[in-house]
């Protein structure tokens, strides 16, 4: 049998969504994870379908959420979201060795949800007449998963309590502009994924602790050199600080955030 961690790049390297969702939904949770085991990393990361195309974040069409095409792109744009995280999730366990078991049983389970909710904003977009790939996506998630390839904590700073962290910002509105054009399914997915994105940035707030503790520094400070390093986009309210809150974000950052 494999390895947990193995299985892990498995589904990374599959370029099909289809078969990535379902190999992602399948992972388990117990047995060998391999937690010692040092990977190379194989070529090709990560498996992409031929669409949507990636293009730059500025040359992506605005439509208005209140006509078809409008609401249509952007639920593909959140399942593109969604899709990254499946590859985001499987690459925190394969890439990173030597971490606790808990550590990789936790992201292996945020990757089965995230499977999860890409499917269920795929079957969505699929009843408006559209599927994964009719739209032009962008590359940002993966970008910063590379430029912290390197460093565990930095991925941790800048992965789920950046870009994911933002998610909790952006889906109470995106929730309410979904309802207020008539699309209730719409508003549901947003309030699973809403739910389920609390416990994954809580997950990397953890764990971005422990690393932080184990190094001897401040966490405040380390994350703001991370993100200047890193170049990680400057943070713009308004913040949903309730579920930061309940994300483990501590008080001094939330803060921070405000001023």
């Amino acid at each position: 049998m494999t390895t947990l961690r193995r299985q892990a790049m498995a589904v990374l390297q599959q370029p099909d969504p289809t078969r990535k969702a379902a190999a992602a939904r399948a992972l388990p949770i117990e047995g060998d994870v391999g937690a010692d085991e040092i990977l190379e990393e194989p070529p090709g990361l990560p498996g992409r379908p031929a669409r949507p195309r990636l293009v730059p974040p500025a040359s992506l069409t605005q439509r208005a959420v209140g006509t078809p095409e409008g609401r249509a792109a952007l639920l593909h744009a959140l399942a593109h979201i969604e899709f990254n995280a499946i590859d985001l999730a499987c690459d925190v366990v394969w890439r990173f060795h030597a971490m606790p078991v808990a550590f990789y049983r936790q992201w292996l389970n945020i990757a089965r949800e995230e499977a999860l909710h890409f499917e269920l904003l795929r079957e969505h977009l699929r009843g408006l007449g559209h599927d994964y790939g009719d739209f032009d996506a962008h590359n940002g998630l993966w970008e910063m998963a590379q430029k912290t390839r390197h460093d565990l904590l930095a991925r941790l700073a800048l992965v789920p309590r950046t870009l994911e962290a933002r998610g909790l910002d952006a889906a109470p509105p995106i929730r309410d502009k979904l309802a207020r054009v008539g699309d209730a399914r719409g508003a549901e997915i947003l309030s699973i994924i809403l739910r389920d994105e609390v416990g994954h940035v809580a997950v990397g707030n953890h764990w971005y602790r422990v690393l932080c503790a184990e190094r001897g520094l401040d966490p405040v400070t380390t994350y703001a050199e991370l993100a200047r390093v890193h170049g990680a986009p400057r943070l713009r309210g308004p913040f949903n600080l309730a579920a930061r809150r309940a994300a483990g974000f501590a008080p001094e950052e939330l803060q921070a955030l405000e001023g």
